[in-house]
């Protein structure tokens, strides 16, 4: 697979990602059976053995159990550490926890960064993260507090690089002010749909400071892919009926799937997203490296972008 560099830190990456969350199929931290368990092997392995190298996954998915179960994928398939970005996310604390009184929340405290950090180590049982990011931008957010979790994780040798997740411009602007260290990345949703980070010069942003932009749900929660009909339910089912027609005329003519289109689209931007890939279906994981054979001409690039919103001015 192709591969990039993850903003200016050095670290090379697989072009596409590939996103955890769904691999146990359980929201909370049940304890999980064995048909669940292996087919989240199945799916974290065919990403791997797809090229796939940059592995996404946050302390807050299933409770934990995700990093859980990736770090037994980890002790079975020989040479994978090796061979792979661990990218997770701390900063989200549910409601309830530590006491039932305790609401759903941001935490991005000194405190809770370095527990998070431990605790995500002990549950994939390795010895440092290659990418640390913040989940969630916390209002009561202390950026010199931050830089401060951040330095004694890398004097630690705990973590090698460090990026946001759901940051403003302006946000991550702060935290960086009083970082010492770079941030590489910023993982916001973009997608044919869901087009802010185009419109509001954040994609601008990022690529003339070398941000890597990782884009979540880049099929729109996989309605640009799905076989599923439309839901009328939706209001904005016009759109985006329009915009798998566009997809589908497309992908006839390349002979490949929308979810392949729909990914080109993505990574035709000279900004560089990197699409994180969240089925965990192994024939859906391997289709969306289709997209990395094609390369959309200007005209298509925006047929498919006037399909999926208001005309141009």
């Amino acid at each position: 697979m192709q591969t990039i560099t993850l903003g200016e830190s050095g670290l090379e990456c697989s072009r596409l990602a590939y996103g955890c969350w769904r691999v146990t199929g359980v929201i909370n931290h049940a304890p999980i059976d064995e048909e669940h368990e292996k087919k989240s092997h199945k799916a974290i392995t065919t990403a791997y053995e797809a090229g796939y190298t940059l592995f996404d996954l946050a302390d807050i998915y299933s409770d934990g159990l995700v990093e859980e179960v990736f770090g037994r994928t980890l002790k079975e398939v020989s040479g994978m550490r090796e061979n792979i970005l661990i990218a997770t996310k701390c900063g989200i604390r549910q409601k309830g926890n530590p006491s039932k009184e305790s609401p759903h929340r941001y935490d991005l405290s000194r405190e809770h960064i370095l527990n998070s950090c431990e605790a995500s180590l002990r549950r994939m049982e390795i010895d440092c993260i290659d990418l640390y990011q913040l989940h969630r931008p916390d209002y009561l957010m202390d950026p010199r507090e931050i830089a401060s979790a951040f330095e004694e994780l890398k004097q630690a040798g705990k973590v090698r690089e460090f990026g946001v997740s759901n940051f403003t411009v302006d946000q991550l602007n702060h935290l960086q002010a009083a970082c010492p260290m770079k941030l590489h990345c910023n993982q916001v949703e973009i997608s044919l749909i869901h087009r802010n980070a185009l419109e509001d010069g954040s994609l601008d942003y990022y690529q003339s400071h070398d941000v890597t932009p990782l884009a979540w749900s880049p099929l729109a929660q996989g309605k640009l892919g799905s076989e599923y009909p439309v839901s009328m339910r939706n209001p904005k089912h016009t759109q985006e009926q329009a915009v798998r027609d566009a997809l589908n005329l497309v992908a006839k003519e390349k002979d490949c799937s929308r979810t392949a289109v729909a990914l080109a689209w993505l990574l035709r931007h000279p900004a560089v997203i990197v699409p994180i890939i969240g089925s965990t279906n192994p024939e859906h994981i391997r289709d969306a490296t289709a997209a990395l054979d094609l390369l959309l001409p200007r005209e298509e690039w925006y047929r498919l972008m006037a399909a999926a919103g208001e005309p141009l001015p």
